[in-house]
């Protein structure tokens, strides 16, 4: 931050600062404490890829507990293991107290979508202004930004917050189906979540941004009952329960096509036991995306509206049912005046711009974390890049300044807004 610019803004804000209760870090102390940390962000992200954790890898998943463990108690947090729901793994909780009013959470998951043996065909490597690594963006660089920004506000003896709770969990990749509960139970008590999923790279966007809405997810189940017979010497005496679901599937494929807040697409079947006969049930599965509980509802309803339209095979039953997963996110008006507070924050560094993304199909745990209502929530506070979930995913390195910047600065200016209610 240089120029006119940063001298007007530094003189105001150390007015600001001078009049608050809490010894407050100044804001220029504060980025070139993000400065600083950037070399450190770099080493941590590379130690995390380096920690292969696909969601159904467990030792890995288990190492990647015990590092984010290692590190909160090295900033003085007091931490705790809670088993998920599954029972499968750990999430890692910590908590900071303080001497303020407010109470807020930081939330980010250890797990990747990656198989084991990734590192083989996608290594780590460093290209320019690109770190590249399987699980780098998403969402190891959130970790990161969550570590590096407590050691900043620790470091500068910033406590004006009751108590701050960090909660990383290992199975967000595949629906948080053990850790959901639990975020949501976390969240209800806190004033604000603020989660750190990657945010797209600039390239993408054309500047930095936070996510203000991101779909709930779920599942849609279509079953066929049909009647078996030899495939042989008697296929008419059977009700081929595979080609009639073959037709609905067609025949349902653009349902949602029409619901700008509701998707659907079909990506699983199976259907019979044995090549020689002709098979009597099938089933197919399919990803749903809704943005409320009323979108869920008019998607099964039109599924519903479609399955009776027509048939291929006489006397098969069509059944189709939808089942919930994590629930939808979204910002509300406590979250979007976070999300200008984020605004105004950037708009102190040259060159650097926030967008607000109104919203995406894609999942996030902070549906979990703000189901109740009571916290503002926040969405998308990890470093920048692309690639996730796919080859040669990478961050930007330019996003650390500021990104850290902005996740302790942040803070601080809630804990005091919060101290003054």
């Amino acid at each position: 931050m240089k120029g006119m610019k940063r001298f007007l803004f530094i003189g105001l804000a150390s007015l600001v600062f001078m009049g608050c209760s809490d010894s407050s870090p100044s804001v220029d102390s504060l980025l070139e404490a993000a400065e600083k940390q950037e070399a450190g962000v770099i080493q941590s992200l590379e130690g995390m890829v380096l920690i292969e954790s696909g969601s159904d890898d467990l030792p890995g998943v288990a190492r990647m507990a015990d590092y984010v463990e290692t590190r909160l108690r090295k900033l003085d947090a007091k931490v705790s293991r809670i088993k998920t729901t599954t029972g499968t793994a750990d999430i890692i909780k910590g908590t900071l107290s303080g001497n303020g009013a407010l109470r807020i959470m930081l939330i980010a998951h250890t797990d990747t979508v990656y198989a084991k043996g990734i590192l083989e065909s996608e290594p780590l490597y460093r290209e320019g202004n690109r770190l590249y690594g399987p699980g780098v963006a998403d969402d190891k660089g959130g970790i990161a930004v969550i570590l590096h920004a407590l050691d900043i506000l620790r470091k500068q003896g910033w406590q004006n917050y009751e108590q701050i709770t960090v909660l990383f969990n290992p199975d967000e990749e595949i629906g948080s189906t053990g850790s959901g509960e639990i975020i949501a139970d976390e969240g209800a008590s806190q004033d604000v979540v603020l989660s750190f999923e990657p945010s797209p790279a600039r390239a993408m966007l054309g500047a930095d941004g936070v996510l203000l809405g991101a779909a709930g997810t779920g599942q849609a189940v279509m079953t066929v009952e049909g009647r078996a017979a030899h495939a042989g010497s008697a296929p008419d005496q059977g009700r081929n329960a595979l080609l009639e679901l073959s037709h609905q599937l067609l025949q349902t494929e653009k349902v949602a096509d029409n619901m700008d807040d509701a998707q659907l697409n079909w990506t699983t079947a199976h259907a019979g036991l044995k090549r020689n006969q002709i098979p009597a049930d099938a089933q197919a599965s399919g990803d749903v995306r809704i943005f409320s509980e009323e979108a869920g509802e008019r998607l099964l309803a039109a599924l519903n509206e479609k399955v009776s339209e027509s048939q291929l095979v006489p006397d098969t039953q069509v059944s189709v049912r939808l089942e919930p997963g994590r629930p939808p996110y979204m910002a509300g008006e406590k979250g979007i005046a976070l999300a200008h507070k984020a605004q105004a924050i950037y708009d102190e560094l040259d060159g650097r711009k926030l967008i607000l993304i109104p919203r995406t199909f894609g999942g996030t745990d902070a549906g979990y974390a703000g189901r109740s209502g009571n916290p503002a929530v926040l969405e998308s506070l990890g470093l920048a890049g692309w690639g996730y979930h796919a080859k040669n995913e990478y961050i930007e390195i330019d996003s650390i300044v500021p990104r850290l910047y902005l996740a302790s600065r942040l803070m601080m200016e809630l804990g005091d807004e919060y101290a003054q209610k």
